[in-house]
């Protein structure tokens, strides 16, 4: 029998604690390991053993039990303070940063969230809080936490090294933000740069006065962009006057981005994003989350039969023309679903913009142009040696090998610009450029390549076989 794991064995440990209620083991324990490590073990327990952890841990430090949420994410975070009567809520939510705070409250079930919002009305600890929450969602003032450390431009160096050595309960991030007497930010200073320069040297001096902002409404996607251009590990948040207000930290920034990658994968599958993580969402959601574009490519597959019974008399005709029609649409649909793929990332990602469509046009329609000819020629060898090998084809075989080479040809290059123009299109209407996604591309590209594909038969195959 193989050894357990050490990571195994303190499971085990916690989980047969839990069972005997041994708390003051169970804390001695855990009181021991960092909060990631924490949440690491919390995730594997079932939602029952979860809660009465956090429980055991809320009661003898408070602040470790609440980095210890924040660490499991907010949905799971927010299900296990769920249970809790909201006035320990809003207590135990002041151990955390405001906009970490904020987030939870933003995943507990509307009722809960009510209540402790009115809980923390008019209380001055909740004062951050409530700052945070009354900010738009998706924006930086959403994410950001408003306990900013900033210094007046007539502090000298010294006089900041002090301030920032007694500095507590305030976020920092290697960097100073420089302030005036209106408290409008006009400048930054590195932690390193303080180290370098004489005791004596004001801010004002030292500071870089060219500061990357962003402002209170400022997208989150486009705060996760601007962060990662300039290689950021914070960025200050401003008003409509220019003054600092908080700060977004590449932490936030970094859950910023696994959740609009994870909507983005999500609607690339086509389906609707999931509010929950999967294994915590309703089985009825999830259906009706997946049945709505199931149903919307349901009809439009219906667009495929359609076309089928009007080329139904070539089909009489040439019974083996049928035998390659998954071959030509399921090329079609790839090559789409894969340009689509590319253009939806690059666009994401800020590598082209809406401008840029005729570039990518000419682009595509080179690739597919390639792309064709490879699979023609592919599906050309494959009718001709079965007819070498078995006769299959009968005395038009050559046509034939013709028609499947011309209708790839035609198919992939129609699909590939099909699938690299419609992000654009999407992203023009105002929608998520995601939402056209591969099933999306593939359902379309299925329907007009059945066109294609028998326009060419027809006209190859006129006088022989039609």
């Amino acid at each position: 029998m193989a050894a357990q794991s050490k990571p195994d064995l303190v499971l085990a440990s916690v989980r047969r604690l839990l069972r005997v209620g041994a708390t003051a083991n169970l804390l001695n324990l855990l009181q021991k390991r960092h909060p990631v490590d924490i949440a690491e073990l919390l995730r594997a327990l079932n939602d029952h053993e979860r809660r009465a952890a956090v429980d055991a841990l809320a009661g003898a430090d408070p602040r470790l039990a609440m980095q210890v949420v924040a660490e499991l994410g907010v949905d799971v975070g927010a299900a296990v303070l769920a249970s809790r009567p909201a006035s320990d809520i809003v207590r135990l939510l002041q151990e955390l940063a405001p906009d970490d705070a904020a987030a939870l409250i933003d995943h507990f079930p509307e009722a809960l969230a009510d209540q402790v919002r009115d809980l923390m009305h008019g209380q001055q600890p909740s004062a951050e809080i409530t700052e945070v929450l009354e900010n738009p969602e998706g924006t930086a003032g959403r994410i950001m936490n408003p306990r900013v450390f900033a210094l007046p431009d007539e502090t000298t160096v010294e006089e900041a090294v002090k301030a920032i050595q007694q500095l507590g309960g305030v976020e920092m991030s290697f960097y100073l933000y420089v302030i005036d007497e209106r408290r409008h930010l006009v400048g930054v200073v590195s932690l390193r740069r303080l180290l370098l320069v004489p005791p004596q040297a004001m801010l004002k001096h030292i500071m870089t006065t060219d500061v990357i902002s962003v402002g209170i409404d400022t997208p989150q996607e486009e705060v996760a962009k601007k962060v990662s251009s300039y290689h950021l590990l914070a960025v200050p948040v401003v008003d409509d006057e220019n003054k600092l207000v908080g700060t977004v930290t590449v932490d936030d920034i970094i859950e910023v981005i696994r959740d609009t990658t994870t909507e983005e994968f999500q609607r690339l599958g086509g389906l609707e994003a999931l509010d929950e993580p999967y294994v915590r969402t309703p089985l009825l959601t999830l259906v009706k989350k997946r049945a709505r574009w199931l149903v919307v490519l349901f009809l439009g597959e219906m667009l495929t039969a359609t076309a089928m019974g009007y080329f139904e008399r070539e089909i009489s005709r040439a019974v083996v023309l049928a035998l390659f029609v998954p071959l030509i649409i399921s090329s079609g649909g790839n090559s789409g679903s894969q340009a689509a793929s590319l253009i939806i990332r690059a666009l994401a990602v800020g590598e082209v913009t809406l401008h840029d469509w005729w570039r990518i046009m000419r682009r595509e329609v080179l690739s597919g142009l390639a792309l064709g000819c490879i699979l023609g020629s592919v599906g050309f060898v494959r009718v001709s040696l079965w007819q070498q090998l078995f006769g299959t084809y009968g005395a038009n075989w050559f046509l034939i090998a013709l028609t499947v080479l011309f209708a790839l040809v035609g198919v992939v290059m129609w699909g590939t610009i099909a699938g690299s123009m419609l992000p654009f299109v999407m992203k023009r209407l105002g929608a998520d450029p995601a939402t056209s996604s591969a099933p999306f591309v593939a359902t379309l590209v299925d329907v007009t390549g059945l066109v294609i594909y028998f326009t060419v038969a027809a006209t190859i195959l006129r006088g022989t076989l039609l």
